[in-house]
């Protein structure tokens, strides 16, 4: 089911398909909810998967107000209209301080928070180079074109050009990249746009107080290897968040968790988390 809705937040776009335990995921940069990467390995007959668009993404608006604390309001106001009272919050990448934010702000409604590789203090700064570029690349002006000739490019060179994205995400050393790799992630390159987010989540900070208010039990997943989200944010939120769990992973694609042939263990660890009566 792909939607778009008028909550008492504002107007927001959401897909959810499945049925069982709720899902909420909070996706990363560059994403929306028709993201389908950080699905795998849920069975959509034991979950409902619900991905909104984040503000600034898809059709959702981004509205005067974007910091991670009324995002997380506008999630809550979707769970309302959907009749969710509860669900576990999958917080991704750049979507990690929004889902901190639903668990510190609205405890009531959620049961478990997972942060997949996520921000969750301070991402960037204003004299970092990634920073810099990052505004340059992707802004909304000419964000459509960069990822059209990146498009472009990936659809001739696919190989050389998964090759030169698996060095942006990771720190591993270059090993081999298997075809069903190149393709997965193809596939999740052909569903992303920055629109107006990317630019939002480069300035997102959120305060360390409301990080330890989060009392849910919580499991961060983080990759040694992670090149685009330092392995401090998954320190710091363990430090911080007294019901928590760190798992490490040593994985060729550093970011990204969930693909290609590594991601079976996160994925195995993350059903796990979920389906564990008691506190991590």
């Amino acid at each position: 089911m792909h939607k778009i809705i008028t909550t008492e937040q504002g107007k927001i776009e959401f897909c959810a398909y499945g049925s069982g335990t709720p899902l909420l995921f909070v996706h990363g940069g560059h994403s929306n909810c028709k993201e389908s990467l950080f699905h795998k390995g849920f069975d959509t007959s034991r979950f409902m998967l619900v991905t909104p668009s984040r503000p600034g993404y898809g059709q959702t608006p981004l509205l005067p107000d974007h910091s991670p604390k009324h995002t997380a309001g506008l999630f809550i106001a979707l769970l309302n209209e959907l009749h969710i009272e509860r669900a576990i919050v999958i917080g991704i990448s750049a979507g990690g301080p929004t889902a901190i934010e639903i668990a510190a702000t609205y405890p009531a409604r959620v049961d478990k928070l997972i942060l997949i590789s996520a921000v969750t203090q301070k991402w960037m700064h204003e004299t970092d180079v990634n920073y810099r570029r990052g505004k340059k690349l992707f802004n909304p002006s000419i964000e459509r074109w960069s990822w059209a000739l990146f498009r472009f490019f990936y659809f001739l060179f696919p190989r050389f050009m998964a090759k030169i994205m698996c060095r942006e995400l990771s720190s591993a050393k270059n090993g081999t990249l298997h075809t069903d790799e190149v393709k997965e992630l193809h596939d999740m390159i052909r569903k992303q746009r920055s629109h107006r987010g990317f630019v939002s989540d480069l300035d997102q900070d959120i305060p360390a107080e409301t990080v330890a208010a989060v009392s849910c039990p919580t499991l961060i997943m983080h990759s040694l290897n992670d090149a685009v989200v330092h392995i401090d944010h998954a320190r710091f939120a363990l430090e911080h968040i007294k019901n928590s769990v760190l798992m490490t992973y040593d994985n060729h694609w550093g970011h990204l968790l969930w693909l290609g042939r590594e991601s079976e263990r996160p994925i195995a660890d993350a059903i796990s988390f979920i389906e564990k009566s008691q506190s991590p």
